[in-house]
Parts: structure tokens; C-alpha cells; sequence
């Protein structure tokens, strides 16, 4: 077992004790945050009867939990769920709740989860109803909060949820605060956008209502929903999302962690381990919505287009019918990143009821139903609104309006976040919004939608679109337009941060470029990137605006039109431009399957009128986990940094004996666990000038020696120097080493001379001492370097190998059998490319099996067997260590006579002019005197062995092959 290193002196005592304060902060941090407190609440589990229909006496049982704290008579808060979950989704939500001292009423809706009865969408004679029920039942309970039998109610959800918060507070006077989250106002116009008007209303203005007819369907959102409700999945966000001062959190974006939108399908496995069972009414092809709903969906699902009838059925589950009627505090909180419910939806629901005399504040956060659900930070401004008007507790919650902007990533991967106040709202698209115009260039453009549609752009993917936008390669990936079919606009580079917040509007001019008018008008999407100045594009939170034009002129003549683009919060930075683009497809949308051509242009004077909110940057309050673990943090990167600094100069101490030594190897041992050595022991040296054999047979250690030698292993014990300097993971004097260790990889659309150059540009030296032209005169690869790699041969490719390695010159060059695979023609190259080399002053180690190669290219050559050396020195010493001799002589079968006669001498074979014989021992100036007396002429003598010989002998005959 390898000895465990300890520090001495000062120094390594003292990075030890940094070490040891780390871990012990770190550990701290860990025993600070791991502890839970009790619970300061307690549950009830009921099953609530509800009327099944208006009118009717059979039941629909709804599954619900209480959670009462310690203190009551407290006020109340009924939490829904979103689409797709159950009583389960909110468990955080309500937890935290009841900690505050609310008596929270969690249920699963009719269809979901343990609740019986079928989805009827937030039907006010269905959902709404029985939310009214689940009031009664709370005016019931003596720990809820009452007056003369008006229980002190507020409701809060996300989504489903939000909604119903709406639809309840504009039915039942008694319910006295509400805060809605990533919510709807009008499904008709949520589910089948517009946001171009041709008689200068704005889209999201009361008016917009008008033109849902021709609204364009959101198909992709829309068939979620639907299969949701099927019982196969949640439409709503799971994830957290980020918030200022928690983006080092590794909670943040957890699945499933904190709350409050979205569980796996009812009847599968939950996160967290929770199991949601099936509502009792599910299965055919309406699963467990109702008739009438599962009508409407298969109507618009058809052809794109809503009937009057689907329109009103959406018309009457959308709070936009009740918001008239709210007058009680209310917070609407809605996320930046949302192509389900964006921040028009909000806008809506605010404008409406501040006109009914309500008092309404607005939060815009970085998530949403594609960004994720509040966090924390959120949540808790949530409990202190509804503390604060419910419990007479606390401050206001806070500005009227404010607005998280989410600036570029950090070193970590992490999002930045901060928080921006505003003393009031200023709407998305009414005339109090300060708007800063941006001219835009390009002319009048022609884009084509192809037949069937198809292919279609893609802008992102429904319900993980901030998660594309995070990443330039995703979001290269799913930002797609394809060609002929957008027309674009940019706008020049803005001169410093242009901070956009809410919904940018643009005039256009839009005709039928040259063919029929398209039955059913045009249908065109508009969005609007962020252009870096290397030209890649980012589309904020993947929104795209649709565009319905009913009509258009049959003789070719433009329309004009106002185009609102989708509310957005994008911190536009300096030498940033925005660039509009106007296309036929998005795959989100229903697209018409018809051929058509249209002509998009700017109208006369029209620029991009930008959407700018003034406040003043707020932040949290101090995140004490935070700073404690940044602190943590900071400690053992300092730690990291002393140890390094060490080993560094550790590793520029040289031994002046050795300065001009290419290589020393003492003691080196690898070991493994199991008992495995790969090389124990070894110990050789290495000379300037020197082209070094490393032989041995399969496993003798050879290429983990090599591996060592270039700090890619480290040794169990032993150690390596290379001029002196001795060799760890990264040192220094690496660089003076070139090699070609277990294979090499080029690109193959590249060039040879541009692969060289690109591997040397990376290592970060200058240009000037790659001495590239050098190496490849020395691998004479010709003016095959110009050639793109995959078209080399293998020999090439090796030579080239050899290119890479001798680049730089470096002092020390290292192959790993780079013979292998090479014909003999190119094995004859490959000796001439290394004795070039070595000609140059500089040192070579091979390692090889070829042992002729060897002995025709190396002057020294190591041994190896089973990991130890087996014998080390000149290749001639080598070779001659045993008795044969070769003679060439005048006469051979005279002198094959003569040597036979003399006593010892044994093995007498004749080749030609030369003579061979196993002399044991008889020194070869005796034998030559012997052929002298006999008569015969001597014109050479020497050994005859062979380095094969030499090898077979010192390893054994039978393990050199294995």
C-alpha cells in the first residue's frame, strides 16, 4: 500500500492547515443547513362533497388537506393546484404558509388526482363552484379566522391555480386577497394569439378581444394541455426558477423541489417520492375532460380555427369574465419567461381590475411556464402580502411594480439576477410606457411559406425555452429559420445597455407578393433576437408573436399594420443589435397548409419603438449560506493555489549535474491495485545525442513508462528528470518534450500543415517557434501537407504524427511504436525521418516491437521483462554479447574446413562469401589466425548475433511473443 505523503516544514505545515479550515467551513456549512425544525403546523385529511352539476343531487368527492398551525383562530388560504398536478404539487407552497401562521386548505380539483368528477377547465358552475364549497367548509372550522360568519380568506396558485384565484374572487364576495401566479386573463387569447391590429388598437387593449377569432392557435402549448388532461403528463413548470442572490443555490432548478406547478401524471411516481392516484373519470378519447371541453379542443385542433361556440366556451372559464368584479388587494405575479401565458396575460388581468377599483400590484420574475415556477425569495413576498392583508401584520409587500433582469452567466454557469422597482406600473402596451424608438434597415423583402407548411422555423421548445436561451449551442440548435421564408430588420449596434421591459411594437407593411390571396388572409410570426457581435442570435424566452391579416388586397396593394411583439425583459448589451424577423412557420403554430407568397416591409417612418421602464435596482437581503459557502469556497481555492505554487517551484528546481541530460529514470514503480505492477524498479539513463531502443515484449511496462515519463501517470515511487528538472503532472519542462504516445488524431477536413498549425496555436506559444516548416522537411511528407488528412495514407498519417512531435524542435523526442501499421517501404521512410532527427543534436526514445528496425535505427537500446529492466547499453554490445562470428573470405569451403578443426568450434554454415560459426568462447583474432594458416584470404570478421537473438535470450524464447 503506498505510503500517504505528510508535510514538513513550515510551509507544508501551513498548507495543511488551510486544507483542514476548509474542509472544517465546508463541513460547517453542510451541519448549518441539514438540520430540519418541527413542523410548527399540524394536517387534516377530508373528503369534501361537491355538487357533481348546478342543480343535481349525485356528489363528486374532492380529496383535501388542512394544515393548521399552532396559533388559531387564524385567517385562511386556499392554495389550487396547476393543470396536470394534485393536492401534492403544493405541498411546499403550503408548508410555508402554515409557518407563517395561515390555515391553509390544499385539495385536488374535480379530475385530478384522488378527486372525482371530469375537467370542465375552471367552469364557474364546475371548478368555481366548488371552490365556493371549499369557502363554506372553512367558515365551518373555529381555527379559521371569521366575523359574523365572513371567514378571513386569501387564495393564491400558479397557472390552473391562478386562474381560479381570478374566477373565485370575481364570484364570492368573501374571499379578501389574492395573488395569482403565471396565470391567464382570456384562454381565447391565450391559446390563439393576435398581436397585429390594423386599425391602431393594440393587441392586449380591450378591444384586442375582437380579433381571437382570427387569433392563430398555439398548437404545441395547446396539445400539452390536452395531454395533461389525458392523465400523460403536466403542462406546468416544475423547476425553480433563479432569483437574485440564490444563483449559487444547488437547489435552483431542481425538479419537482419547492413547489407549485407541476407533478408527474396522476397515477406515476412524483418527485420526491409522492404518488398522485388517478381522478375516477378518465379513459376514452376525451380522458377525463368533459364532453364539452374535449368538443372544443378537437374543433380548434382541427384546422387552427375556433368556432364561435369553442370561442365561448373559452370566454366563460377565463377570468377576464369576473376581473370587472374584483375590487380586494391583488398581486399578480408573472414570469419573463412564458410562451404559454405571457406578460400581455398579467397586463390584462391588472388593467381590468385597477379599473374596477381594485388595488393591484405587479411582480415580473425570471421564470414562468418556461423558465419555472417562484422561488423562495418570491414565495415569501407572496406569504408577506397575504400576511400583510389578512393578518394586519408587516409592511406593504412591497413596490407596486417590479421586474427581475437576468444578465449573462457567471463563471459558475449561473445565471445573474437583480431585482428593478418601479413606484407604479406602467402597463405593457398603454400610453403611460416610455418607449424608445430604434431605427430599423432592410428592404421590402419576399417570403414563401411552402406547401404543407413544412419545413417549419423553430423558435424553441415549449416549456424548456430559458433552457435552450442558456445555452449558445442550444439555442443555435432550436432558433431556426429556415430560408426564403423570414424577411429580417436589424437595427445598428446600441451604444451602451439597452434595458428592454415589456412589449417592443413595430409598423409593417404586408401584400401578396404576385399570387392569390390565400383563403383565410395571411398568417405570419414576428420575433425579435438579440445579435451579438459575432453575429450569434438569442431569442429572448423563445416569444414569438403570430400574425392573422383576415384579408389582403386581391390587386397586390399593402396593408399596414401594428405589430406588438411579445412582452420580454432582455438587458440589450453595448454593440448588441436587434434584429426583427418576420417568417411564414413556426412550428409551435398552426401553420396553413396552402402555398403563398407575401412582401414584408417597413412602413414609411416606422421604427422599433422599444419598451424602457425606469426604477432603482433593489437587493435581497444578505445570503448568509451564501457568503458562508463563497467564503468556504475562497479557502480551498486558496489552499489549492499555495499547493500549486509549491509543486511549481518544486518543479523548476534543477540539478546542475544533470542540466544537459535528456533523461534519468531511478527507481520508477507503477503499481495498481490487485497487486499489478507495471513497472517496478526501473532505473536507466539517457544521453544527448542518444536514439534509444525501449524494447520488452507485450506488458513489459514499456508504454506506461512513457506515460509516466510525460506526466500523464503519476509513479507509485520512483522518479523521472528531464534535463535536470524533475517530471510531474503539468510541469514545466514538459514543454521541452515532443511525443507521439498511443496514437495521434488530426482533423480529417484539414489540411497536414493546418493541423500542425492549429495544434500549436493551442498549445499558446509563439507562432515563430513552432519551426514548422522544419519538421515537416524533417517527416518529408512534401507537398503532401497541403492535402486535407483524409486523404493520407497510414504512412502519411504517421509521419505526420511525427511532424506534430517535432514541432518546436523540442530537446527530447518520444515514439510509442510509430512503425505500427506501415508497409516496409514506409518503415524505411520512417528510420530515415528519426536518424535525420538525431542528426540534428537532439535525443530520440522509441519504443518498439520491430527489432530489426531497432537495430538498424537505434545506438542504444533498454531492455525491459515484466516491468524491470533486463539489460541497457549500446546496440553493438548488445548483439555481441554471445560466441557466433561471421567471416568473409576468398574461399568459404576452405575455410569452413579449417575452422571445423579447430577444438570448440561448432555450427560451421556457410552463406555465400561469408562464413558463420558459434566459436564458444575462442576469442575471434585466434580463429582469424586459423583461416590465415590454412590459407585462406580474410577480408571481414565480427560477431554474427543479432539483436533477435539478443532479445529471445534475455527474455526468454517462449515469452517474447506472448
Amino acid at each position: 500500500m503506498p505510503r500517504t505523503p505528510f508535510p514538513r516544514g513550515r510551509r507544508g505545515r501551513l498548507v495543511t492547515l488551510l486544507v483542514v479550515v476548509a474542509i472544517v467551513v465546508a463541513g460547517g456549512l453542510v451541519w448549518l443547513g441539514g438540520g430540519d425544525e418541527p413542523a410548527r403546523f399540524r394536517t387534516q385529511d377530508a373528503t369534501i362533497d361537491v355538487a357533481a352539476a348546478p342543480g343535481s343531487d349525485e356528489r363528486e368527492h374532492l380529496d383535501v388537506t388542512v394544515y393548521i398551525p399552532e396559533r388559531t383562530p387564524a385567517p385562511a388560504v386556499l392554495l389550487p393546484h396547476g393543470f396536470g398536478g394534485d393536492k401534492t404539487s403544493v405541498t411546499t407552497e403550503a408548508r410555508e404558509l402554515a409557518e407563517r401562521g395561515f390555515v391553509v386548505l390544499t385539495y385536488s380539483a374535480r379530475g385530478f388526482g384522488r378527486s372525482t368528477g371530469r375537467i370542465s377547465l375552471n367552469d364557474p358552475d364546475y371548478e368555481v363552484a366548488d371552490a365556493s364549497r371549499l369557502v363554506d367548509y372553512l367558515a365551518g372550522r373555529p381555527e379559521v379566522l371569521s366575523q359574523d360568519g365572513d371567514p378571513r380568506i386569501g387564495v393564491t396558485g400558479a397557472s390552473y391555480g391562478g386562474a381560479l384565484a381570478l374566477l373565485l374572487a370575481g364570484t364570492d364576495e368573501r374571499v379578501d386577497a389574492i395573488a395569482p401566479v403565471i396565470t391567464y386573463n382570456d384562454l381565447a387569447q391565450g391559446l390563439l394569439p393576435n398581436a397585429a391590429t390594423t386599425g391602431g388598437i393594440e393587441a392586449g387593449t380591450p378591444a384586442a378581444g375582437a380579433f381571437a377569432d382570427d387569433g392563430v392557435f398555439k398548437q404545441a402549448w395547446a396539445g400539452s394541455l390536452f395531454a395533461a388532461g389525458m392523465g400523460v403528463g403536466s403542462a406546468d413548470p416544475g423547476a425553480e426558477a433563479v432569483e437574485p442572490g440564490d444563483e449559487g443555490d444547488d437547489d435552483v432548478g431542481a425538479t419537482g423541489q419547492g413547489g407549485g406547478g407541476s407533478v408527474a401524471a396522476p397515477g406515476s411516481a412524483e418527485p420526491g417520492g409522492r404518488q398522485s392516484q388517478p381522478g375516477a373519470a378518465q379513459g376514452g378519447p376525451c380522458g377525463r375532460f368533459t364532453e364539452q371541453v374535449c368538443r372544443a379542443y378537437t374543433d380548434v385542433a382541427t384546422d387552427g380555427r375556433a368556432s364561435e361556440r369553442t370561442l365561448a366556451l373559452l370566454r366563460r372559464v377565463s377570468p377576464a369574465s369576473v376581473t370587472g368584479n374584483i375590487t380586494i388587494p391583488t398581486l399578480l405575479v408573472q414570469g419573463e419567461n412564458d410562451t404559454l401565458f405571457g406578460l400581455d396575460q398579467a397586463d390584462a388581468n391588472a388593467r381590468q381590475i385597477t379599473r374596477a377599483g381594485g388595488d393591484v400590484s405587479v411582480v415580473w420574475y425570471t421564470g414562468g411556464h418556461d423558465g419555472g415556477i417562484p422561488g423562495s425569495q418570491l414565495r415569501s413576498r407572496i406569504a408577506d402580502f397575504l400576511a400583510f392583508h389578512l393578518l394586519d401584520e408587516g409592511g406593504d409587500a412591497g413596490a407596486a411594480f417590479s421586474y427581475d433582469v437576468q444578465g449573462a452567466l457567471r463563471a459558475d454557469g449561473a445565471p445573474s439576477v437583480r431585482t428593478v422597482e418601479a413606484p407604479a406600473y406602467p402597463g405593457l402596451g398603454s400610453g403611460g410606457t416610455q418607449r424608445r424608438d430604434l431605427p430599423l434597415t432592410g428592404r421590402p423583402q419576399e417570403v414563401v411559406r411552402p406547401p404543407g407548411g413544412t419545413p417549419a422555423a423553430v423558435s424553441g421548445i415549449p416549456g424548456l425555452n430559458r433552457v435552450v436561451a442558456s445555452s449558445s449551442r442550444l439555442s443555435g440548435l432550436f432558433s431556426v429559420d429556415p430560408p426564403g421564408q423570414s424577411a429580417s430588420f436589424t437595427s445598428a449596434p446600441v451604444g451602451g445597455q439597452l434595458l428592454v421591459a415589456g412589449s417592443s411594437q413595430v409598423r409593417l407593411r404586408v401584400s401578396s407578393a404576385g399570387r392569390p390571396v390565400p383563403e383565410g388572409g395571411a398568417v405570419l410570426f414576428a420575433k425579435l433576437y438579440d445579435v451579438n457581435p459575432d453575429g450569434s442570435r438569442t431569442l429572448p424566452g423563445g416569444a414569438v408573436a403570430p400574425i392573422r391579416l383576415p384579408s389582403l388586397p386581391a390587386d397586390g396593394s399593402s396593408v399596414e399594420v401594428t405589430v406588438t411583439l411579445p412582452g420580454v425583459v432582455r438587458p440589450v448589451e453595448a454593440g448588441h443589435s436587434l434584429q426583427l424577423v418576420v417568417g411564414t412557420t413556426d412550428q409551435a403554430y398552426a401553420t396553413p397548409t396552402e402555398p403563398a407568397a407575401f412582401r414584408v416591409s417597413l412602413a414609411e417612418g416606422s421604427a422599433l419603438a422599444v419598451p424602457v421602464v425606469p426604477g432603482n435596482t433593489v437587493t435581497a437581503g444578505w445570503p448568509v449560506p451564501q457568503l458562508l459557502g463563497i467564503a468556504g469556497t475562497v479557502l480551498v481555492v486558496v489552499a489549492a493555489a499555495v499547493v500549486a505554487a509549491l509543486r511549481r517551484r518544486r518543479s523548476h528546481r534543477v540539478e546542475p549535474e544533470l542540466a544537459s541530460t535528456p533523461m534519468v529514470i531511478e527507481g520508477l514503480t507503477k503499481a495498481y491495485p490487485g497487486g499489478l505492477t507495471a513497472v517496478d524498479g526501473l532505473s536507466f539513463r539517457v544521453e544527448p545525442g542518444q536514439v534509444l531502443g525501449l524494447l520488452g515484449p507485450n506488458g513489459a511496462g514499456k508504454t506506461t513508462t512513457l506515460r509516466m515519463l510525460m506526466g500523464l501517470i503519476t509513479p507509485t515511487a520512483g522518479e523521472i528528470k528531464v534535463f535536470g528538472h524533475r517530471v510531474t503532472p503539468g510541469a514545466p519542462v514538459l514543454s521541452r518534450i515532443g511525443s507521439f504516445v498511443e496514437g495521434s488524431g488530426f482533423l480529417p477536413h484539414l489540411s497536414g500543415e493546418a493541423n500542425l498549425r492549429l495544434y500549436w496555436a493551442a498549445t499558446g506559444r509563439p507562432a515563430e517557434r513552432a519551426h514548422v516548416e522544419e519538421a515537416l522537411e524533417i517527416a518529408g511528407l512534401g507537398d503532401a501537407v497541403r492535402r486535407r488528412v483524409r486523404t493520407y495514407s497510414q504512412g502519411m498519417r504517421q509521419r505526420l504524427a511525427i511532424a506534430q512531435a517535432m514541432l518546436g524542435l523540442p530537446e527530447l523526442l518520444v515514439l510509442d511504436e510509430p512503425t505500427n501499421g506501415l508497409d516496409p517501404p514506409q518503415i524505411h521512410q520512417m528510420r530515415e525521418v528519426l536518424r535525420r532527427y538525431a542528426a540534428t543534436g537532439r535525443t530520440v526514445v522509441v519504443s518498439s516491437h520491430l527489432l530489426a528496425e531497432v537495430e538498424q535505427t537505434c545506438t542504444h537500446v533498454v531492455v525491459m521483462h515484466r516491468g524491470k529492466l533486463v539489460a541497457s547499453g549500446e546496440v553493438g554490445e548488445i548483439v555481441a554479447a554471445g560466441g557466433e562470428a561471421t567471416f568473409r573470405v576468398d574461399d568459404p569451403q576452405a575455410a569452413a574446413e579449417a575452422l571445423r578443426s579447430v577444438g570448440g568450434v561448432s555450427d560451421v554454415d556457410i552463406e555465400g562469401s561469408l562464413v558463420h560459426a558459434d566459436l564458444d568462447g575462442l576469442p575471434r583474432s585466434e580463429a582469424v589466425a586459423a583461416l590465415v594458416r590454412a590459407g585462406v584470404s580474410v577480408e571481414q570478421a565480427g560477431p554474427r548475433r543479432r539483436l533477435e537473438d539478443a532479445f529471445l535470450q534475455l527474455v526468454g524464447e517462449g515469452e517474447a511473443g506472448s
